[in-house]
């Protein structure tokens, strides 16, 4: 039986950076892979996803070229399904056609030993890989999440996709109903519709993006029909079936129903922890099969058990994942060091986009934080004038008895990147004082903080 420092399960972003930090460290490490090293994110969810969208965003900017000034007269676009061929083509290119060699290369350069195959643990320190024995001092979760599939009749019966499927896919289908209107749900929604699918959303809550403040969630949902997505909310899906004509009738529980050609499941995911033999430990996950972590990474009641990335259910994004990586190879490497979870952004990367960090104004009077809020239109911002857009909204949340800063989220161009200013707040608890006496380069969405933190600021 082979013996390591380090067993890590699961090479996705997390497993990928603990092994390899580790084995530069001088620690021997193996590395447990079934699919591909690097995880869903470079092949099948976070860059093909993000390509694609851009892919659209150009195709809607061409077509508002002249409105732009970027041309007299409009330009002639080719057909829908030439150039979704293209954008195929290129999110291929950037998801380096799903081929791991090059990460898995890197990794075994660094030193780890990468174990292809299903690790389960067989006994306490000792980890099977499909037959071998990998012994262990330490042992590192980071198994990722899957997605989930719920059990609708019929469902089974359709063309569906999952996330990942439809990420893959080199076909354009010429109708989609998606199930879910969570950041996945409303990303694909998009980029379908800009390529002339006719898309429909169902969504079982009022609005999409229900988990984010709900005036900016309104405003994404009313880009998603001026797109246009059909939005089908507060409405479930029933069943579903075949027609004769291969396609799926999806019933919905008020009482409509929709063809398509093709059904998009993102109805989110489910941390992956069955199979993997934990309960030889002693460990039982959560209700929705996460585990639960202290502050250094260490799975509750263990002493030599890791998690991070998505098994953990804490903001299951890949920088989460990242970050909770780095937190567990300094407390392997015997370096004192705890996560802070408060600031993680989230982003949905629409055009535009929408970015939130920290809470909203009801999450934090549920915590008791006398919370106040201000709110910029981005219509008032000089950049919207130049960039031709739409505009958009800043909301920000503060807690009056601090003065700190504790929630920001808006939509907008770029708001995923500009957002950043409000997550550098949050998380060094930067004095309303000192953010009013920012000073922003104009004309840029940047200036949009400096009325809402002033009101905010006359408020503490």
């Amino acid at each position: 039986m082979d013996t390591f420092d380090v067993v890590v399960l699961g090479a996705g972003s997390a497993g990928e950076s603990i092994s390899t930090a580790l084995a530069k460290e001088g620690r021997r490490v193996a590395l447990v892979e079934a699919l591909r090293v690097g995880g869903e994110c470079p092949y099948v969810a976070c860059m093909p996803s993000k390509s694609l969208l851009r892919s659209a965003q150009a195709r809607a900017e061409a077509r508002d070229l002249r409105a732009l000034g970027g041309a007299s007269t409009p330009p002639v676009l080719d057909d829908d399904d030439l150039a979704y061929h293209r954008a195929v083509e290129r999110r291929d290119e950037i998801a380096e056609q799903r081929d791991d060699s090059g990460a898995a290369e890197e990794a075994e350069r660094a030193g780890v030993v990468l174990v292809r195959g299903h690790g389960r643990v067989v006994r306490e320190g000792v980890v099977d890989v499909d037959g071998r024995e990998l012994g262990y001092t330490d042992l590192v979760l980071a198994t990722g999440s899957q997605p989930n599939r719920p059990p609708i009749e019929g469902l089974d019966l359709v063309h569906t996709w999952t996330s990942d499927e439809a990420l893959s896919a080199r076909q354009r289908p010429r109708s989609l109903v998606v199930m879910g209107g969570g950041a996945v749900g409303c990303e694909l929604a998009q980029v379908h519709a800009r390529f002339g699918v006719r898309t429909t959303l169902v969504e079982s809550g009022p609005r999409v993006a229900g988990r984010e403040e709900a005036s900016i969630a309104d405003l994404l949902g009313q880009v998603l029909r001026d797109d246009g997505v059909d939005l089908r909310l507060g409405v479930q899906v029933q069943r579903a079936e075949l027609t004769a004509q291969g396609r799926a009738r999806v019933h919905l529980s008020d009482g409509t129903s929709v063809e398509a050609e093709r059904v998009l499941v993102a109805v989110g995911r489910t941390p992956t922890t069955e199979g993997l033999g934990l309960d030889v430990l002693g460990i039982e996950p959560d209700d929705g099969g996460a585990l639960a972590v202290d502050e250094r990474g260490r799975v509750t009641g263990q002493q030599h058990v890791w998690a991070a990335g998505d098994v953990t259910g804490a903001a299951p994004y890949t920088h989460t994942a990242n970050y909770q990586a780095r937190v567990v190879t300094e407390n392997l490497l015997g370096r004192e060091r705890v996560a802070d979870l408060r600031a993680i952004p989230r982003a949905v990367y629409t055009d535009p986009a929408v970015a939130s960090v920290g809470m909203t104004e009801e999450q934090a009077r549920e915590q008791g934080i006398d919370a106040i809020t201000a709110v910029m239109d981005l219509g008032e911002v000089a950049r919207t004038s130049t960039e031709g857009g739409a505009g958009g909204r800043l909301v920000l949340t503060a807690d009056r008895d601090k003065g700190v800063l504790i929630g920001a989220a808006a939509i907008g161009p770029h708001a995923d990147e500009w957002l950043s200013e409000a997550t550098l707040a949050i998380r060094a608890q930067v004095p309303l004082s000192v953010l009013t006496d920012v000073v922003h380069a104009f004309p840029t969405f940047g200036e949009a903080y400096e009325p809402p933190l002033r009101e905010l600021a006359s408020q503490v």
